[in-house]
């Protein structure tokens, strides 16, 4: 908008470069090949200019993906005389025949695949995108500040001791050339609520507070700021906003067909085509995109790699296309529809469209929150919104995800080599890699998310404040340092395979032992975990606004669990840690001592995990047995407190009852003093109203199927009252039958304690008695087994209502079970009757798979609880032919799934196999059918 001529002073003698202003956190979003192009050069000129610094084999392996997008197929003579005149990375000449080496591999690659792959390999790096201040902190020592899409970086040298992220800003502002950070309160843990850094001058730290206020408004805002007000006096504060379309406008706006986009078509230089037209037909043309990622190359370092899927990387949340300048280089990318230019040109302008200018608050960015991702803020068209307030038709029989939700590859976009490395202990070091990140995201529910509710509620009291957070921040931090090291290995691990090479990286069992033993240091943490959720149960029935507060929060998408669940993730995590350790260290078949050093390693961490676990072994069953009767005590109505010293929960599940109108459904909770059941609320609340309490002491129980009609029945006599019970299949029965008559004779020989008598709430005026009590009509049985639809104010996915709709039941081993029983990873999904596949970060958990489109996602987009569900493998009759497909079937409901290797094929089988098995189903899905 504003005329060039103005703003240089000798604008003839100018040069102008395009260059990247945002770099997206996934260059696979970028869908144009002329955007991707663009990109390319901005990376080729990083490279060369030691901006974008990586070891030599990775810094061989972008320019020799360069090569190929500049010149084709290899050819030693031509190459050689064609690195003399350029250069592409620093020193060329002692990587040259690293690259020359790779470029023999790329053969047939077209220059969209190689912008691709070079985008591919850069997003992975450390420095992907970084551009340093130099600054220094209180103490005068020297640092470089960087700001990325994820928040404020801090470097010492090249490498990286802080992050700030967005989520825990509140404000940034300058004062000279002090550049002042403001974090949360109860947020900063052991950081100060302000942090100083002074730059070179005032100039210097005004522009870094711009970028920062200008990154932050494109990642983290869905929606330009409105313009700020012009004062009547006098202003105070920068004037300075961000002005154009946010990240999240950007993909509205492409979604919407707001773009045309013109048709662009790339080819080698014309010097390498004239060479090579003495010797060779012309070289191939390029492809569009869709098939340009169907060709892989050597892997890339990453500890998500997804070798049985296309190429490209899951789309995050945001947009799929990026309306950024253009690329820093010496040359001006060619125009669209243009041959790629062997020479590169200078002195290239583009022409931006009007912006408006976006408000910032004083000379800082201010927000009351963390504000979720533009993801978070609203869910896209077409899926069904994960959460208790906004669940889409019948949630429990499938998630609804449109074709936008993830990245969506076809039949023919096969990769034509297999990726390495091959040993099972990647695998398995790659499976602590994924679950750790779940198990992080878990943390900052209550860390970052729900503590940040609390403090601008102000409903929490300070010592229970204390309390949670100073026991909740030191296992949050080890995890946090916990995850970068195995990310840092596996990234080393995966260069070292894709170059051949062995060495010190290809191996775990040192993190894993110097973080299991930093574990005993947490003990008495994990110990008070007990002792946080029986104070927030007890502060929360006291306090009015802590209960709302929580009952709001639990609504919200970020806590995709009861609250409670989260306190129990880092005690089940411990006993994760055991399960894949004990994995790592089973003798491989004609092998005794694989690993060397190595192995020593792992199998000393087993024995400090094993230690540990033990020690917590009670503090973990006590903490289980709390949170589920808490849980249960939310979905109950009726009954005044579930919570009593001694009382575990046996068995849950949905069973029916034989009354004078026929039977009715009814859920059942067997406890290890009583017995109580409750039908479906009519009011449509989503709770359960208490029906009857019957004591375990004098109660007997006998299968007298023969003398009635009803399948699958059994008799449960008390003093007071005698019913007549039918399960759904004949496991089922045996379930229970074995269950209650275990509880029973533990009452009986006084092995289980006696905790005080329940006290059931009268029942409200009007409310039918057992003997007297109607059935329900069609229509609300049919509801009930069917969805949950209509609850509004509680989770649709908790066990309570998931075995409800599936009639089937949950023990308290399945329930202790499942905290072992987690996973989390990318897998490819397909519908029944669709044609393409679905990339989709999956998380296992709680008997449910939770959907997101990446690992970085702060919700999940939808759930598939699997109790009820059978795994198998597809059938001659289904047409899957893939390799590592397993099959999910609840009656007419199928989904297919893709495994990225035989190792995780068999885990998720394994894990799925176990959450299935819960149900107690007798047959398979036709039979029952």
């Amino acid at each position: 908008m504003k005329p060039i001529i103005r703003q240089v002073q000798r604008p003839k003698s100018a040069l102008l470069r395009l260059a990247v202003k945002f770099f997206p956190p996934d260059p696979g979003q970028l869908q144009e090949e002329y955007t991707r192009y663009l990109f390319a050069l901005q990376l080729k000129r990083d490279l060369l200019e030691e901006r974008l610094t990586c070891t030599d084999t990775t810094a061989a392996l972008l320019a020799s993906h360069l090569l190929q997008a500049e010149v084709g197929d290899y050819d030693e003579v031509l190459d050689r005389e064609h690195l003399r005149t350029r250069e592409y990375v620093p020193r060329q000449e002692r990587a040259l025949h690293r690259i020359l080496a790779f470029h023999r591999e790329l053969a047939g690659q077209t220059p969209a695949e190689s912008d691709f792959q070079v985008l591919e390999i850069a997003r992975k790096l450390d420095m992907y995108g970084i551009r340093f201040h130099s600054a220094s902190d209180r103490e005068g020592a020297k640092i470089k500040l960087a700001v990325s899409h994820t928040g404020i970086l801090v470097f010492q040298s090249s490498t990286r001791i802080n992050t700030f992220n967005w989520s825990r800003l509140r404000k940034l502002s300058f004062k000279r050339k002090r550049f002042l950070i403001k974090l949360h309160p109860e947020v900063h843990g052991p950081y100060q609520d302000t942090l100083e850094f002074v730059l070179g001058s005032r100039d210097e730290c005004k522009s870094f507070w711009k970028i920062c206020v200008e990154h932050h408004t494109f990642f983290r805002l869905s929606d330009q700021p409105k313009p700020k007000a012009k004062a009547v006096l006098f202003s105070r504060g920068s004037s300075f906003r961000y002005s154009g379309r946010t990240q999240k406008q950007l993909a509205d706006y492409v979604k919407g067909g707001g773009m045309k986009r013109a048709p662009y078509e790339r080819r080698h230089s014309k010097t390498r085509m004239s060479l090579r037209a003495l010797k060779v037909d012309l070289p191939r043309q390029s492809t569009s995109f869709s098939e340009a990622v169907t060709t892989p190359v050597t892997p890339s370092p990453t500890a998500a790699s997804f070798c049985s899927a296309p190429a490209s990387p899951p789309v995050p949340p945001g947009p799929r296309d990026f309306q950024v300048g253009g690329s820093s280089s010496e040359t001006g990318p060619p125009a669209p529809g243009a041959r790629r230019p062997a020479a590169e040109r200078s002195s290239v302008a583009t022409a931006q469209r009007p912006r408006l200018p976006a408000l910032q608050p004083h000379q800082g960015l201010s927000v009351e929150s963390p504000q979720p991702s533009p993801s978070t803020q609203r869910s896209p068209p077409g899926l069904s919104p994960q959460g208790p307030a906004a669940q889409g038709p019948s949630p429990l029989l499938g998630p609804v995800l449109a074709d936008a939700a993830g990245a969506r590859t076809d039949d023919r976009e096969e990769p034509r080599r297999k990726c390495v490395p091959t040993d099972e202990a990647y695998f398995i070091a790659k499976e602590i890699l994924a679950t750790e990140r779940t198990c992080l995201k878990d943390l900052e529910v209550i860390t970052v998310w729900f503590r940040s509710a609390v403090v601008k509620a102000d409903a929490m009291p300070a010592d229970l404040m204390t309390l949670l957070f100073s026991n909740i921040d030191p296992i949050y931090e080890f995890h946090r340092g916990f995850l970068r090291e195995v990310e840092q290995r596996l990234m080393l691990w995966e260069e070292s395979s894709s170059t051949q090479a062995t060495g010190s990286h290809q191996r775990i069992g040192d993190i894993l032992l110097r973080n299991m033993l930093q574990l005993k240091a947490l003990t008495g943490h994990f110990q008070r975990l007990h002792e946080i959720l029986t104070e927030l149960e007890a502060a929360s029935r006291r306090l009015r606004r802590l209960e709302a507060l929580r009952r709001d929060f639990e609504l919200q998408k970020v806590c995709y669990l009861p609250l409670n669940a989260f306190l129990l993730k880092p005690l089940q995590r411990l006993r994760h840690y055991r399960l894949l350790l004990r994995r790592l260290c089973a003798p491989v078949p004609g092998d005794p001592d694989p690993r060397g050093q190595d192995h020593t390693d792992l199998r000393d961490a087993l024995q400090a995990i094993t230690e540990v676990t033990s020690e917590l072994q009670h503090s973990l069953v006590q903490l289980e047995s709390l949170q589920k009767l808490t849980e249960l005590q939310r979905d109950l109505v009726g009954i005044e407190s579930l919570v009593a010293p001694g009382r575990e929960l046996v068995r849950e599940g949905c069973l029916l009852e034989l009354t004078r109108k026929g039977l009715q459904q009814r859920m059942f909770f067997l406890f290890s003093d009583m017995l109580l059941y409750a039908s479906r609320d009519a009011a449509g609340s989503g709770h359960f109203q208490i029906r009857s309490l019957l004591p375990l002491r004098g109660m007997l129980v006998e299968d007298r199927e023969s003398e009635r009609s009803v399948p699958h029945c059994f008799t449960i006599y008390t003093a007071r009252k005698t019913i007549v019970v039918a399960a759904s299949t004949r496991l089922e029965k045996a379930k229970w039958l074995h269950d209650l008559n275990a509880a029973i004779d533990a009452v009986k020989t006084g092995s289980a304690p006696a905790p005080p008598a329940c006290v059931l709430c009268p029942l409200p005026r009007g409310f039918p008695d057992e003997a007297s009590m109607e059935p329900e009509s069609e229509d609300e049985a049919g509801g009930a087994r069917g969805s949950v639809v209509g609850t509004g104010q509680l989770r649709a996915s908790t066990t309570v209502h998931v075995c409800w709709c599936r009639q089937t039941s949950v023990s308290r081993a399945d329930h202790s079970a499942a905290g072992e029983n987690q996973l989390s990873g990318y897998l490819l999904r397909k519908f029944k009757n669709s044609s393409g596949w679905q990339k989709l970060w999956v998380v296992f958990t709680n008997f449910c798979l939770f959907f997101y489109k990446t690992h970085q996602d702060d919700h999940p987009l939808a759930s598939l609880p699997l109790l009820g569900y059978s795994v198998s493998l597809p059938r001659d009759t289904d047409s899957i032919h893939k390799e590592h497909v397993f099959k999910l079937q609840f009656k007419s409901h199928v989904y297919f799934f893709r495994a990225e290797s035989k190792y995780t094929f068999r885990r998720w089988m394994e894990v799925i196999e176990r959450a299935s098995a819960s149900a107690g189903r007798a047959g398979t899905p036709e039979e029952e059918a």
